[in-house]
């Protein structure tokens, strides 16, 4: 049995009279023991639930769509704690006050499968490889790194079972993986990056996706080993290493497979591929393709923009996606006569080498603006902050950006739809903080 934590309003498990103090049993079944079979049984059109309650099992009946949610929120398991030292583990880079979240160190199967978060497989036993295969909980998400026994030791800090039979097994079990490779130079690139991606390739068509990432690095590294993120020569070569890789595996495969995070173009100083190039996206969470997506976006969202009755904004974002950001809102503010000031907010929390949008401060944010907001309404992209309480790495809640800045604040989706969205909402006269 498992918990029912909440019922939402309004939905079908509140009209069928379900309540907190209900568990559930089985649905069409199938013993429900946790948040992953609660979820897989959701995935049926026709439900069959059984609760406890109070000494009694009752007995409710659901006709839905697939995967439609019914309204139940069940008790959500902690995760599984990953042991491993990463060279790189950006939980050991955060300094303290953070976000308690922030310094969990999940390596939980079931959130791979359930969330898309990256495992190593470094602590999965044979219960959790038998249900993983059994169960057919696909696809993984799989942090991978290098593998060669010897160097993926080195880069997760401690003695791990070698990764190839993991991923062969697997394979030969029908699941699908999405493999990632952090890329630390002098360590894992070169001919172990070659190495690498050629074993994972040999496991198409179950590794599905692999994505080539540089290491981030925050200025919390005192004690820590010495990393250092790829230069332009080196992601120079890590590029043209995947592109005559992609070559090869789209006359062979079908499919280019290998794919580089936006991250390691800017770094290499080289235009970003098309979004066609990205096929569909199978890494796009990691960063991969993001700003080609947007760029497309961009020109829809152009072509559907009207004139606004909304004189200024400001919007904010990381220095990596400023330029992008840039160019769309050139050409949004001369569509809806708004005049949309971009400002890329540097990471002085972190470190200037930490540029992506989603790990801005509200810290940074409020030192950064307080000059220059002038009375400007603000828009900011939802990937700054944590979804369910709307604060930022910091802690800093979005009220307190408000009030220090003493503007309007729309919290949009960080996407070019977003982005007008925000403005209509404003130019509809919004309150103080609203989530598009």
């Amino acid at each position: 049995m498992i918990a029912i934590e909440r019922i939402e309003s309004g939905s079908f498990a509140a009209e069928a009279g379900l309540c907190t103090e209900d568990q559930l049993v089985t649905i069409n079944g199938k013993s429900v023991n946790d948040i992953l079979d609660y979820y897989r049984a959701l995935q049926a059109e026709r439900l069959v639930i059984e609760v406890f309650r109070a000494g009694e099992i009752l007995v409710v009946e659901c006709e839905k769509f697939e995967d439609e949610e019914i309204g139940i929120v069940v008790a959500h398991p902690e995760p599984q704690q990953c042991e491993n030292q990463c060279l790189f583990c950006f939980v050991h880079q955060l300094p303290k006050g953070m976000r308690r979240s922030l310094y969990i160190k999940d390596e939980d199967y079931r959130f791979s499968y359930l969330y898309g978060s990256f495992i190593t497989l470094t602590n999965v036993s044979e219960s959790d490889l038998h249900r993983i295969t059994s169960e057919k909980l696909s696809p993984l998400y799989i942090s991978v790194h290098a593998t060669d026994p010897q160097v993926r030791n080195q880069l997760l800090g401690c003695q791990v079972p070698a990764i190839v039979p993991l991923l062969e097994r697997l394979a030969k079990a029908q699941i699908t993986m999405h493999c990632q490779i952090v890329l630390c130079p002098g360590i894992n690139d070169e001919a172990v990056l070659q190495q690498t991606i050629e074993a994972l390739a040999s496991l198409y068509p179950q590794v599905a996706s692999i994505a080539v990432v540089p290491v981030g690095l925050t200025r919390f590294r005192q004690r820590l080993p010495v990393l250092r993120v790829p230069d332009q020569a080196e992601a120079v070569r890590c590029l043209t290493l995947i592109n005559d890789f992609q070559g090869q595996f789209l006359n062979a495969l079908g499919t280019r497979l290998l794919f580089a995070a936006d991250e390691m173009y800017q770094l290499a100083n080289l235009a970003l591929p098309d979004l066609d190039e990205y096929e569909d996206l199978p890494q796009l969470e990691n960063g991969v393709g993001l700003m080609a997506q947007f760029r497309v976006e961009a020109e829809e969202v152009l072509l559907e923009a009207e004139p606004l009755d909304l004189k200024a904004v400001v919007v904010v974002t990381g220095v990596s996606f400023f330029s992008a950001m840039q160019d769309m809102t050139e050409r949004l503010g001369l569509r809806t006569g708004v005049d949309i000031d971009v400002v890329a907010i540097n990471n002085d929390f972190f470190g200037a080498g930490v540029t992506v949008a989603g790990l801005v401060t509200g810290t940074d944010l409020v030192n950064q603006l307080g000059d220059i907001i002038k009375c400007r309404p603000l828009l900011v992209p939802d990937v700054m902050l944590k979804s369910d309480d709307e604060r930022f790495l910091d802690n800093m809640h979005i009220n307190e950006v408000r009030s220090a800045l003493g503007v309007k604040v729309v919290v949009v989706d960080a996407s070019a739809w977003g982005l007008l969205e925000g403005l209509e909402m404003l130019a509809d006269g919004s309150t103080d903080v609203i989530r598009c």
